[in-house]
């Protein structure tokens, strides 16, 4: 579809103005946010749900501790720490309106999240907080009784605590499926471990979080009477309800896996509500779309308010690396409005128009990373798709617009990915492919935006 084409789909002429299109980039988030710090953000409107099992009152808005912000360690030149002191100030913003559940795991942010996460959360009543951790026993030297056991153990420790919450499987059905599954779970005798830690009170609530394989999602819950699974995480948002299987076909509709849970009174715990911030950094175009329905409200907040809406759903994670996006986030659910319907079919016609943009499914989750060979992959896919959102990816030499996208795109890729990390460096070893949660072909990909890079270095024709 040609751009004038688009355009008149949507229904926005040709002479869009820049402040139409607040909160697409840098200066327009500037804006946004002047717009919405005069109203203070109240300390008593959180909204929760309860938990069925337990009576718990959870927070609709959890917090995602993969992203804790960094600082450079000051030790070795590209190395980074945790920046504690913030993350104890995101952490006390959060639980003073009304924030009461923290996602954490032993794979995030380079195995240093949750101890940051327990440094944070240890300075505050044990009975204000849930804490959500994972069995994050993804290397096969882990796949033994007594590694994973161990990583049980060091989970307690980091996160000073003598009881877990919520505790998942983390990330069942990626890899070789039902295979790595049973290596991981089932023939070490872990899952019957984790069941005995629940029974004697150390786990609370028992779930699962799912990417990859349906296969295993479908055995995990046919055998529900078995394991009586308190909860279950799943990706869900407006673009995935029922776009995730196009857009990858190793991926589920969020339709079908909130259907499965609802059948069986499941509670959901909702990841991916932002896509990884790809529904907060969409095209020009639709964030017009977006800002024009409702000019006050963020970008991103309709997406959050989407995921809240679904009653099943217990709590919406978010990796809140910044205050702006705690600050924003908390305006949404302090309290929640619930989507109307047609609100509700809005966004799943946004998601129609979003389809069109051929961005790549990366969500920054970091679990490819580090590459043996120093490729920043995340950055490299990130920065594709920010260009793909701006206009800025061109078909032909022949486009309109080919000399100002080509600068855009190369400019901003030295910009954004060292020299020495950028996909030129890719010898398709493909260690990386195995632990992407949505089973990107990165190697593919990465070839594949070389491939691009190229032909824009050399004024050729690009294929």
């Amino acid at each position: 579809m040609s751009r004038r084409g688009f355009l008149k789909r949507l229904g926005i002429g040709a002479g869009v103005t820049g402040l139409a299109l607040a909160g697409c980039d840098s200066s327009s988030k500037k804006i946004s946010s002047e717009q919405t710090a005069l109203a203070e953000i109240p300390t008593d409107k959180m909204t929760y749900r309860t938990n069925p099992k337990t009576g718990d009152k959870v927070s609709i808005l959890g917090y995602g501790c993969m992203r804790w912000p960094t600082i450079p360690s000051g030790e070795k030149e590209g190395e980074d720490v945790i920046d504690q002191e913030t993350v104890n100030r995101l952490v006390d913003t959060a639980i003073a309106h009304g924030v009461n559940y923290f996602d954490t795991s032993p794979a995030y942010c380079k195995g240093r999240s949750e101890h940051a996460t327990g440094i944070a959360l240890s300075r505050h009543p044990r009975d204000s907080y849930f804490i959500a951790t994972k069995m994050s026993n993804f290397a096969p030297q882990t796949w033994n009784r007594e590694a994973s056991i161990g990583i049980y153990r060091n989970s307690l420790k980091e996160l000073q605590t003598n009881y877990i919450d919520y505790m998942l499987l983390h990330a069942i059905g990626v890899g070789n499926g039902m295979e790595e599954f049973r290596a991981r779970y089932i023939d070490n005798g872990i899952l019957d471990f984790l069941l005995t830690e629940r029974e004697a009170g150390r786990i609370r609530n028992l779930g699962f979080s799912y990417h990859g394989d349906i296969a295993v999602f479908d055995w995990a819950l046919t055998n529900h009477d078995r394991y009586k699974w308190d909860f279950v995480q799943i990706q869900l948002n407006y673009l995935d309800w029922k776009h995730a299987k196009a857009l990858n076909p190793r991926n589920t509709d969020g339709e079908y896996l909130y259907g499965e849970l609802e059948k069986r009174g499941i509670p959901a715990v909702i990841m991916e509500p932002l896509l990884g911030g790809r529904l907060s950094n969409v095209p020009d175009h639709i964030a017009t779309r977006l800002k024009q329905r409702a000019p006050e409200n963020s970008v991103a907040s309709w997406a959050f308010r989407y995921a809240g809406s679904h009653p099943d759903v217990l709590t919406v994670l978010s990796g809140m690396t910044y205050m702006e996006h705690l600050e924003d986030n908390l305006r949404t659910y302090c309290p929640l409005v619930p989507l109307t319907e047609e609100e509700t079919q809005f966004l799943y016609d946004t998601a129609d128009l979003m389809v069109q943009y051929p961005t790549v499914a990366c969500n920054d989750c970091k679990y490819c990373m580090p590459c043996p060979y120093g490729i920043d992959i995340p950055a490299i896919l990130l920065h594709y798709n920010k260009c793909v959102n701006q206009g800025n990816v061109t078909e032909s030499r022949q486009s309109e617009n080919y000399a100002k996208a080509r600068r855009a795109f190369l400019v901003g890729y030295d910009r954004s990915v060292p020299k020495l990390r950028q996909a030129s460096h890719c010898i398709g070893c493909n260690q990386c492919s195995p632990h992407c949660p949505q089973s990107i072909d990165i190697p593919k990909e990465l070839y594949r935006i070389d491939s691009y890079v190229e032909a824009l270095k050399q004024g050729t024709e690009i294929t």
